[in-house]
């Protein structure tokens, strides 16, 4: 009797299941067995390096591995997210994401080279960083209305810095304009560094910022925070009203930090990781490292990245939209 083709073709790939099962799962329970490698898609030496090294050190104790950041700098987060959405999902290579990764480049990137929500598996979210409006000394302006009576009374004069297109803080200032109704120039610089040097300087009136980079030249008293764009005030600028109190409730921008794994990754693995990174993210020795650093320690889970990640990713694209940001 001939046997049935078909029938054959089924039985063997049963069998390639059966015998490559036991493997995988032999693979996905004696892990880590080697380094674990951390992307951090921003350069050395700012608070997203030193938050993905602090999560690098909880992590390795956790898991017994060591775990090793990896600096992938370059266009927005893109080069490092890239990267990790290519690599295989074994649980060697994660990604320390931001909402520039995972919402705001969807929002004004045509061609990216991975998907925010096809492309990587959420392990959980870890910290919040806030954004502040903040002006140069010797401008009359000390507050968000103050700055939104000027810039009514003289549309066109008014410009404003950011670390760059595209940037959470673009997107803040953005929203800020349409919901005060007020008009400013974008000049955005390459960096935060030159983007306060240029406010101190005079050369903005004023800018948004980041909460971390902005603090030191506050406290210095060289230039003036106006309001911060956090839902809540900052316990590093407790003194800093929020855009909501100064007259716009349900006002809020800012930028948040989650953990991720390429797409596919087994579940024991997943399990794995979860359990290992709200462990440390939830710990107080490095929720206090985080507010050191002028972090907001919000832990999440995996879904609760993902849920933000569907909320927010319609929000920007209307933000990109009406502001006309794009890539540069």
């Amino acid at each position: 009797m001939t046997p049935n083709p078909l029938k054959l073709l089924l039985a063997c790939g049963t069998l390639t299941l059966m015998l490559a099962a036991p493997q995988a799962f032999a693979q996905s329970t004696s892990y880590p067995d080697r380094p674990i490698r951390l992307v951090v898609p921003f350069a050395a030496g700012g608070a997203t390096d030193v938050l993905g090294r602090l999560l690098a050190v909880g992590l390795g104790e956790k898991l017994g591995q060591s775990v090793v950041v990896e600096n992938k700098p370059g266009a927005g987060t893109v080069v490092g997210a890239t990267q990790v959405a290519k690599a295989a999902p074994d649980g060697y290579t994660l990604l320390l994401a931001s909402n520039s990764t995972l919402t705001l480049n969807p929002a004004i990137r045509q061609n990216l080279a991975y998907d925010a929500n096809k492309s990587f598996t959420a392990l959980g979210q870890v910290a919040d960083m806030a954004l502040v409006l903040v002006a140069n000394n010797d401008t009359h302006i000390a507050s968000l209305k103050d700055l939104v009576a000027q810039a009514k009374a003289q549309p066109d004069k008014f410009s404003y810095g950011s670390f760059g297109a595209g940037s959470s803080v673009h997107f803040g200032a953005e929203m800020l304009k349409s919901t005060t109704g007020i008009r400013m120039v974008h000049v955005p610089f390459n960096g935060s560094a030159p983007s306060l040097t240029a406010l101190v300087g005079g050369q903005v009136p004023v800018s948004v910022d980041t909460v971390v980079a902005s603090q030191p030249l506050i406290k210095s008293g060289k230039i003036k925070p106006l309001a911060v764009l956090s839902a809540q005030r900052q316990r590093a600028l407790p003194q800093v009203p929020t855009v909501a109190e100064s007259g716009y409730p349900g006002f809020e921008m800012g930028s948040w930090f989650a953990l991720m794994a390429p797409a596919g990754l087994p579940a024991p693995v997943q399990q794995k990781l979860e359990k290992a990174l709200a462990d440390v993210a939830t710990a107080p020795a490095t929720q206090a490292r985080m507010v050191e650093l002028g972090l907001t320690p919000a832990y999440g889970n995996g879904a609760t990245v993902q849920a933000r990640i569907e909320k927010e990713l319609p929000a920007m694209r209307a933000v990109a939209a009406r502001a006309e940001i794009k890539a540069d």
